[in-house]
């Protein structure tokens, strides 16, 4: 039987490396003290279109992180390399030919022997098609929040998002002690107005007077929502009552630019709204509750002197 010839020696570093290019991990290594590439696998080619000796110096890594998560990765990753820690990062990288995927980057610290940085290695991994659906998903999910916060009829707030917000901006004012003013407002003889024409004209009313309170109360910390029915409420966070007041009569005078027809109305045969409008400024102890019941007391107040019209005061508890 002949004799097999004796195994032939293997060079240890040349195994790992092929075990390393063979992943779809993208392994690198970089000299602390020089900031520069030690090895890069030659697999980043087929993700980012760069060739390994495109990857000198750290420089080259940090111009090709996306500018928007540029700062934040690169301050990160030079803190915890400092600190000798281990760490990864989520970020879109440029590729050759001017595009960006998103990639995560795990870093591992290797130290000398005085327990300072030495080097750096790590790998790369795509992870566009995660990230992507990832993206997708929050985007849906901020949609079905938003539509879960709107009136469904007048596209403005509903009563969920304004409790919400009185409950917030409530908070604010009484800490900062701020003012804060509330309409509430209801259109005038609004079952005359379903009963003449139908629902169908009377929730076209109802989007109507929504579009123009929010052309009227147009500043971002403003909330236009419909409380139930033909009720509507605007807070106005930081606005005293002269403003308040100034707001609710803008509103009736938009209102009654536009004209729109009721014929059952004795107020020139056009829609109207009555509105109370109360502001305070919030003290302990106090609940923003009872500042929604007075301000609807000025409402009724309204009503009870004629409708189609303003009453403004302020508002104590």
């Amino acid at each position: 039987m002949p004799q097999l010839p004796p195994p032939q020696p293997f060079d240890q570093d040349d195994i790992y490396r092929t075990l390393l290019e063979s992943t779809q991990a993208i392994p690198w290594k970089i000299d602390w003290a020089s900031q520069r590439y030690v090895y890069v696998g030659p697999q980043i080619e087929a993700l980012l279109g760069w060739r390994t000796d495109d990857w000198g110096t750290v420089q080259d890594w940090i111009d090709r992180i996306h500018p928007d998560e540029r700062d934040q990765v690169v301050r990160r990753c030079v803190e915890l390399s400092q600190a000798g820690v281990d760490h990864e990062a989520d970020y879109r990288a440029l590729t050759a030919d001017q595009r960006y995927v998103w990639v995560r980057e795990t870093v591992h610290v290797l130290r000398n022997a005085q327990g300072g940085t030495e080097a750096l290695v790590g790998f790369i991994f795509d992870i566009h098609e995660r990230k992507q659906t990832e993206q997708r998903l929050l985007a849906l999910q901020r949609e079905l929040q938003a539509l879960s916060y709107q009136d469904s009829l007048t596209r403005v707030a509903n009563r969920r998002r304004f409790d919400e917000a009185l409950e917030q901006a409530w908070a604010q004012a009484q800490a900062a002690q701020t003012p804060l003013s509330l309409l509430v407002l209801d259109i005038d003889f609004f079952k005359q107005l379903n009963d003449c024409y139908g629902h169908q004209t009377g929730d076209q009313a109802l989007v109507q007077v929504a579009q123009a309170l929010a052309q009227v109360c147009d500043k971002c910390n403003d909330l236009v929502a419909r409380y139930g029915g033909e009720e509507f409420v605007v807070l106005l966070p930081k606005v005293g009552l002269d403003i308040a007041r100034q707001v609710a009569e803008r509103f009736r005078r938009l209102l009654q630019e536009q004209a729109i027809p009721h014929a059952r109305s004795p107020f020139g045969q056009q829609v109207t709204v009555s509105i109370g409008a109360g502001s305070l400024v919030p003290q302990p102890g106090q609940d923003c509750a009872g500042f929604v019941h007075a301000v609807d007391q000025l409402l009724y107040a309204a009503k009870n002197a004629g409708r189609n019209r303003v009453v403004a005061q302020a508002v104590l508890l």
